[in-house]
């Protein structure tokens, strides 16, 4: 099986039922390409541990990142061994660690903090109209300072499950997965491939940096732009070998795009914000 992520493709050529299953419900619909940018595959390397507590490691060609996981949590193995691939060796692009969120052709990237609701909020205006260009990482060209899409899902975690699914009863979510070590996972797919290639690069307008709080009222502030700089560097994928290449394209992100902190508890309120503040400018 290819899986056609859009920017990139992956060759899995082994994995378990359920991953394959998720796996076409989330990619079904891409057209078939002829090549792979990555070899990636799901192995039981133990076979004792095909039997007792199974157990699944994600390989890329012969490497592999990550310690094994429970067979169970195969398809989350394979969606962030995916997001290796690309972190790992992706370098004709600058990668932060971001959503990135589109509308009316501009583009905000949410910086992915700890805790902060990010893909939540994603998967909230994924839904409601806006497109997800990335739930985990913002591809920026070093020339136009514009972002690329991926065609990748969003993650959900925990209570966010729940939440979105309440909200829209029939959005395309994978079965959850337990005990994974970021807790109950599933992931949620907002873009058809139909809509996805008709995307091109657009302009970041802005970097927003999302914090969920319970019951807060939305609070919105302005965040000093070497501030934002600093945060991104720590928080990118390739900068430190980018060198000067990477300092000039997010120099030139951060010279156009306003740059803001929103504490929220609605996530109808500050999609109102996003909306009429950043992207209807």
């Amino acid at each position: 099986m290819i899986i056609n992520a859009g920017l990139y493709s992956f060759k899995l050529h082994t994995a378990t039922q359920q991953a394959l299953i998720n796996a076409n419900t989330i990619y079904g619909d891409a057209p078939n390409v002829d090549r792979a940018d990555f070899s990636i595959s799901l192995k039981t390397e133990s076979y004792i541990r095909r039997w007792i507590r199974p157990q699944i490691k994600f390989f890329a060609d012969a490497s592999s990142p990550f310690k094994p996981m429970p067979r169970s949590q195969a398809y989350p193995l394979l969606e962030w061994g995916m997001n290796w691939c690309i972190s790992a060796h992706v370098f004709d692009h600058l990668l932060l660690h971001a959503a990135v969120l589109v509308k009316n052709n501009k583009a905000i990237i949410f910086p992915a903090l700890p805790g902060s609701g990010k893909s939540t909020l994603s998967a909230f205006l994924g839904l409601s109209g806006w497109t997800v260009y990335s739930d985990e990482m913002a591809v920026i060209d070093f020339q136009t300072y514009t972002v690329r899409p991926l065609y990748r899902p969003v993650c959900l975690k925990n209570n966010s499950i729940d939440i979105i699914e309440k909200r829209f009863p029939t959005a395309t979510v994978t079965p959850r997965c337990f005990d994974t070590i970021k807790g109950t996972v599933a992931h949620v797919k907002t873009l058809k491939w139909s809509d996805y290639a008709r995307l091109e690069s657009v302009p970041i307008a802005a970097v927003v940096f999302p914090q969920y709080e319970k019951n807060a009222q939305t609070s919105i502030t302005l965040v000093n732009q070497t501030d934002t700089f600093q945060y991104l560097v720590d928080n990118a994928f390739n900068y430190h070998v980018l060198g000067e290449t990477g300092f000039c394209a997010l120099s030139g992100v951060l010279e156009k795009a306003s740059t803001y902190s929103a504490v929220y508890s609605d996530l109808a309120d500050i999609a109102s914000f996003l909306d009429n503040e950043v992207c209807s400018q």
